[in-house]
């Protein structure tokens, strides 16, 4: 096996940030890789910005300082150097297959040949992207959740092509990764499918929220009045889009359609955000005005009437059976705890034991209600088989 000390993180934005602070927190060295000065800098001073707020707090541990912390921390913009003692590298750069297959290439080219090279991609291939590198038995999925200090979820992602020792030193390296929110949920992904388990059970949820999107706009209503109709936590619908990157969800959302089905395709309003340039978070405006910090709800705004929640957990309890059919995972019990770790909600499992023929039914109703098929009851719910797939 492997023994890692040498951690490289390719692609400086939210993600990958995350990433290289919790690995700093672990006791790896660890460099950080974009193609701008400019993106290296940002990033390596949020990280440090964090791991001073975590001294200051006493909860470092192990006699570490914030200096000692980022004295482990180097920058880069050139892949072939800072490839050259990696043990493993994590690219998390925009979600574009041809960008990642680059990055992969050249780490393929530049890596030693013990390397481990993960991508953090949400939805896309691990096997396609590994393949790029010219060792595809290296190449593994490692799929963190934003933020990545506070969400325990991890993914690790079989490809095709994956070995077992890769995946092996993949498991018990995400493992060694602390968390600020309790134990790490390390959840092994069987089958490369996109979505991989907790991204894929949610991202049928898109269709219909797009629907809503382009209805809401349609009947003049506010983001604000939509956002009291799902309010249920911190972020409600549009804020938490605007936190993933409006460019995320476009990106992830054709990707989809063209993998599973058209019906996936972005709406109208997501699209609009996207040509614009208004991307959420990251470019200060998008549904709502970032500028002075996450958008607060405002009550008094009333409501739109349009989302109904009972459609959501419908669909996401469909698309954790369509999990279970393609053995991207074999237990229900994973599901819940997946969606538990990575979106900090419930899993549509359980709650559902004794209740898949009115699911059924919502399923047909918003099917009929958004005109995508796609959301009709899969085979595994309708037959009821699943329950014993603990």
């Amino acid at each position: 096996m492997v023994d890692i000390k040498n951690v490289v993180i390719i692609g400086a934005g939210q993600m990958g940030n995350g990433a290289g602070q919790v690995a700093l927190m672990a006791g790896y060295n660890v460099t950080m890789v974009d193609i701008k000065d400019e993106f290296v800098d940002k990033a390596v001073s949020k990280i440090d910005e964090g791991i001073k707020k975590l001294e200051a707090k006493g909860k470092l541990g192990g006699g570490e300082t914030a200096a000692s912390v980022m004295a482990r921390c180097k920058k880069s913009t050139d892949i072939a150097s800072a490839m050259k003692d990696a043990d493993i590298m994590i690219e998390a750069v925009v979600e574009k297959m041809d960008v990642k297959k680059e990055v992969f290439k050249a780490c393929g080219e530049n890596a030693p040949p013990h390397c481990i090279l993960a991508s953090n991609t949400s939805t896309m291939s691990i096997t396609e992207i590994g393949k790029a590198s010219g060792r595809p038995d290296k190449c593994i999925g490692i799929h963190f959740f934003n933020p990545v200090p506070l969400m325990r979820l991890i993914e690790v992602i079989h490809s095709d092509d994956s070995s077992d020792e890769s995946i092996k030193i993949g498991l018990e390296f995400s493992q060694s990764l602390p968390c600020l929110r309790g134990k790490r949920y390390i959840a092994e992904v069987l089958k490369d499918r996109p979505g991989f388990i907790c991204n894929r059970i949610t991202a049928p949820v898109g269709i219909y929220s797009g629907y809503v999107y382009d209805k809401c706009a349609e009947e003049g209503k506010t983001w604000e009045q939509l956002d009291n109709d799902s309010a249920g936590g911190a972020m409600p619908m549009t804020v938490l889009i605007d936190y993933v990157g409006i460019d995320t969800v476009y990106h992830g959302a054709n990707y989809y359609a063209k993998m599973l089905s058209p019906d996936f395709a972005p709406s109208k309003t997501i699209t609009n955000f996207y040509e614009s340039g208004n991307l959420g978070a990251k470019t200060g405006s998008g549904f709502h005005d970032w500028s002075k910090g996450r958008p607060q709800q405002n009550k008094k705004a009333g409501k739109a009437r349009i989302y109904k929640l009972k459609y959501p957990l419908a669909i996401m309890l469909n698309e954790a059976c369509r999990v279970l059919e393609e053995g991207i995972t074999t237990s229900w019990e994973i599901i819940d705890n997946v969606l538990m770790a990575g979106m900090n909600m419930p899993g549509p499992m359980r709650p559902n034991l004794n209740n898949s023929a009115k699911q059924c039914e919502v399923l047909n109703e918003v099917a009929d209600l958004t005109g995508k098929d796609y959301l009709r009851p899969c085979e595994l719910l309708k037959s009821e088989k699943w329950v014993d797939m603990k």
